[in-house]
């Protein structure tokens, strides 16, 4: 890789799949666009290469890059609040967003690794874990915008002969996401009450299940994914779904705690009960294999946030 775009780099994943790439190909030029509108710049305080403010579902990123010819573009720039409920701006950002970065791919022929999500199969109650060929039900907006950025992917690349490759991101926490607040992973939500000496508050009776990746095991992937044999999508999760209640132990170990939870009725009617990847695929075609179980996750995560270890 000697030329690199990645959108939406300034934020959470974006940020960290920066810094890796940074450190993987230090010779390489990695340009980063982000609108700044769920960003923080202090993301990406080290990163040396060049960053360009640009919402990447106008017209700019064509005036902008236009001297930029990227071997790989990480697009990973898009709305990700769930609870959004403008559908206009939502199919505006993430779908109009993703049709000008495959214009603008097709233009430098380069290969595309785009963020999908797990929101795609909606609240499924069955055939867990969830494999990449079954049906999907998205259940919100955002989930509905991810659902079409897969087809317009899939479309596209059968016309063009181009790779573009989505990464199914399923629950991702880690370093780097604190700038998104109350849309932060609910294990950073969870770590801060328990920091304050608070019981940690969880959805009735905490028997939920999700597939929590750690988002260094996400870049990983991200970063992998650009070497796929051909277009496809691949799932990224830990393969492993962990109760909330799970979580609360984990974090009272890792935090030295042993704050009792406090329940709640959920409010959401489109609420994921239960998420699995199925992660056969990428360890079949890209022998990718995650390094972090949920526990050791939130151990490393917990003394980075508490300053014990450089994150």
């Amino acid at each position: 890789m000697h030329n690199i775009l990645i959108t939406g780099g300034a934020g959470f994943i974006g940020s960290n799949l920066a810094l890796k790439l940074q450190e993987l190909y230090p010779n390489s030029k990695i340009v980063i666009l982000d609108d700044f509108s769920s960003a923080n710049f202090k993301n990406l305080i080290g990163f040396k290469g060049i960053v360009l403010s640009c919402d990447v579902s106008t017209d700019e990123i064509f005036f902008k890059l236009e001297d930029f010819k990227p071997d790989v573009i990480f697009h990973l720039a898009s709305i990700t609040d769930t609870t959004v409920k403008d559908q206009e701006l939502m199919m505006r950002k993430n779908v109009d967003g993703f049709r000008n970065i495959l214009d603008y791919a097709y233009d430098n022929e380069s290969i595309v690794v785009y963020a999908s999500s797990a929101s795609v199969y909606g609240n499924v109650k069955e055939q867990i874990p969830l494999k990449e060929d079954r049906e999907k039900h998205p259940e919100n907006i955002y989930a509905f915008s991810k659902y079409i950025m897969d087809n317009i992917a899939e479309d596209f690349s059968e016309r063009t002969a181009l790779k573009v490759v989505g990464v199914r991101y399923f629950n991702v926490y880690g370093p780097r996401e604190a700038h998104k607040g109350k849309f932060a992973s609910m294990i950073y939500q969870l770590y801060k009450q328990m920091k304050e000496g608070k019981n940690p508050r969880i959805f009735k009776w905490g028997q939920q299940k999700r597939d929590f990746v750690y988002v260094k095991d996400a870049v990983d992937a991200t970063i992998i994914a650009a070497k796929a044999p051909r277009s496809t999508v691949y799932n990224v999760g830990s393969g492993e779904a962990t109760s909330f209640n799970d979580i609360i132990k984990y974090l009272n170990l890792a935090l030295g705690t042993d704050l009792e939870p406090e329940y709640f009725d959920c409010p959401y009617d489109f609420y994921q009960e239960y998420t699995q990847a199925d992660m056969t695929k990428i360890k079949e075609e890209l022998g990718f294999i995650p390094k972090y179980n949920i526990q050791k996750g939130i151990k490393e995560y917990v003394d980075i946030l508490e300053g014990r270890i450089n994150g």
